[in-house]
């Protein structure tokens, strides 16, 4: 009789443990939404306080008072998602007040509006090849605008509600959403059609986030984290353990998956092999509830060195492996 060869185990990569840097303070209400310049100089930040900030990396990096560089102001809601183009000078945000605004970021000033959406917008995101903006919010569509002429290109239909979270790929499926109605859905862009329907999510589906070299995504929810085939998404793997809602996930080229919860709650976790390698809560800022713990949003810089978590303590938290600088 032939020995059966015993099954493969994988083994997570070591990955090292993260802590807490800086603490960057300035905003006036909870911080909502993150992007980073692609050159990696500095970032935005968008919170309830109606603003956009930008923020220069090296300096909130290390704690300098000296951070801000400047503050945007227009919306005139709690401003939910921002999207910096690494191909023009420009900006994106979209609020709660129905406003999706392309900012000149040599100007400082809005120079496009984007008119359409019947309610808040709670995502935006660029595309990487084409000039696309996808947009979508409390109206249950995603929003699909030329960049330049300022029209709607598609209006992308299916969810049954508010769509909280999107991701753009180079190729098919070139559009990915996730809304509370617990579904994520893949879209051919050409077609305006969905390709997939992903249903094994039993709650609200909050955030996506796609790994930067391997064709695949995770979707989070309070209920898992699931990891998927881009391609076609067919589910790999359940992520399990951070039982609260979650609000934000990131991914680095390392593959460190980071989960930011409701709570304050952040697990580190081994993109490959869904190892969960490191569990922390963050801290309130003095003078703060503890109750006001809760991570709204999150991204790595580009180098993927850092981690930058928009809190409802109205700070931003810098993070980064123990042993950098």
């Amino acid at each position: 009789l032939s020995k059966k060869a015993p099954p493969k185990v994988h083994v997570p990569d070591w990955h090292a443990p993260w802590k807490l840097k800086a603490v960057v303070s300035g905003h006036l209400g909870w911080v909502r939404a993150i992007s980073f310049d692609p050159s990696n100089k500095w970032f935005v930040t968008g919170s309830a306080d109606r603003t956009i900030k930008v923020w220069d990396l090296a300096k909130c990096s290390v704690g300098a008072p000296d951070g801000l560089m400047l503050t945007l102001t227009g919306h005139i809601s709690c401003v939910r998602g921002l999207a910096v183009s690494d191909r023009t000078t420009y900006m994106f945000s979209v609020a709660e007040d129905k406003m999706v605004k392309c900012w000149d970021l040599e100007q400082n000033k809005v120079v496009r509006h984007y008119h359409g959406h019947l309610s808040g917008v709670y995502a935006c995101e660029l595309h990487p090849s084409l000039d696309l903006l996808v947009t979508a919010g409390r109206d249950s569509v995603a929003r699909v605008w030329d960049i330049r002429t300022a029209r709607s290109a598609f209006v992308l239909g299916g969810h049954q509600n508010t769509v909280g979270t999107i991701l753009c790929n180079p190729v098919d499926p070139q559009i990915i959403t996730g809304s509370h109605d617990c579904q994520v859905r893949l879209w051919d862009l050409a077609a305006g059609k969905t390709m997939a329907t992903l249903t094994n999510h039993k709650k609200a589906v909050r955030c996506l986030a796609s790994h930067p070299r391997e064709f695949s995504f995770v979707s989070a929810a309070a209920d898992n984290l699931k990891k998927w085939q881009t391609r076609d998404g067919k589910f790999m793997r359940n992520l399990s353990g951070h039982n609260t809602i979650i609000n934000a996930v990131a991914c680095n080229e390392d593959g460190v998956l980071v989960s930011g919860g409701d709570n304050g709650s952040l697990h580190f976790w081994d993109y490959s092999t869904g190892y969960n390698f490191q569990q922390m809560d963050t801290i309130v800022q003095p003078g703060s509830l503890d109750a006001e713990a809760g991570i709204y949003a999150m991204g790595f810089d580009k180098t993927g060195t850092r981690l930058i978590t928009c809190e409802a303590d109205k700070t931003l938290k810098i993070w980064a492996e123990a042993g950098i600088y």
